[in-house]
């Protein structure tokens, strides 16, 4: 993971492992986690870009036979207040989606103020698929709660008309036109000042972070993670 100011002003924020799909490992959340705090600490508005043709394929599983329940516990803990430091940060935060965004990547979009896809955007939701709930009142905030129970319970797959539809892409953008429609959007708070933004966004959203976590950890908490893992992983091999 890379982080760099733009001229702009935004703080770019980008997914560094096209090798592997830009997948969250625990260095990588770590990496995203660290850049989040810190614009948040500055006041600073963010956004988040992917190198390769996948904006970000979820949970990295490499590696997971070897950890145990309680390390993979940790790792969903861990994404879980990545997404919550996203979503409650005090100024506004952008998502620019030039791929597919799986499972945690999906839920990190969802996380955004503004979620900016081109044609290439695709999304879903796979983690109940192994059992784990992880941002799903965020996703019912954007596209209701009937229309995220068919996402969920039938593990849909949106392409980017239906996802700016549904409401969970704010923008649909030509290919390549992604920062600059970012830096546009930001432009038209000009003379808003900082701490009126903060109130805006806190005033329009939900802070739900202990329930979400505690339903998280109960989701994960049923004996048999590793074989959930293992099966739906042989579902999509």
């Amino acid at each position: 993971m890379s982080t760099a100011d733009a001229p702009d002003g935004l703080r770019l924020i980008t997914l560094s492992r096209p090798e592997k799909a830009n997948a969250l490992d625990p260095a990588s959340v770590a990496a995203l986690s660290a850049g989040v705090a810190a614009a948040a600490a500055e006041g600073s508005p963010f956004a988040f870009r992917a190198e390769g043709r996948v904006f970000c394929g979820g949970f990295d599983f490499t590696g997971v036979e070897t950890q145990s329940a309680g390390d993979l516990l940790l790792r969903f803990a861990h994404i879980e207040m990545l997404l919550q430091a996203v979503s409650t940060a005090p100024a506004v935060s952008f998502a620019l989606v030039d791929g597919a965004a799986f499972g945690a990547g999906a839920d990190l979009v969802a996380a955004c103020t503004y979620r900016l896809g081109t044609a290439k955007a695709k999304f879903r939701f796979p983690g109940f698929r192994f059992g784990v709930a992880l941002g799903t009142r965020r996703l019912a905030a954007l596209v209701g709660a009937d229309m995220a129970r068919a996402i969920l319970l039938e593990n849909r797959t949106l392409d980017a008309s239906e996802a700016l539809r549904v409401g969970l892409l704010t923008h649909l953008v030509d290919e390549g036109e992604l920062s600059a429609t970012a830096g546009r959007l930001l432009a038209a708070h000009e003379g808003l000042p900082p701490a009126a933004a903060a109130r805006i966004l806190r005033l329009t959203g939900t802070d739900t972070g202990d329930a979400d976590l505690a339903e998280m950890v109960r989701s994960l908490a049923p004996a048999g993670l590793h074989e959930r893992i293992a099966r739906y992983r042989g579902q999509h091999v």
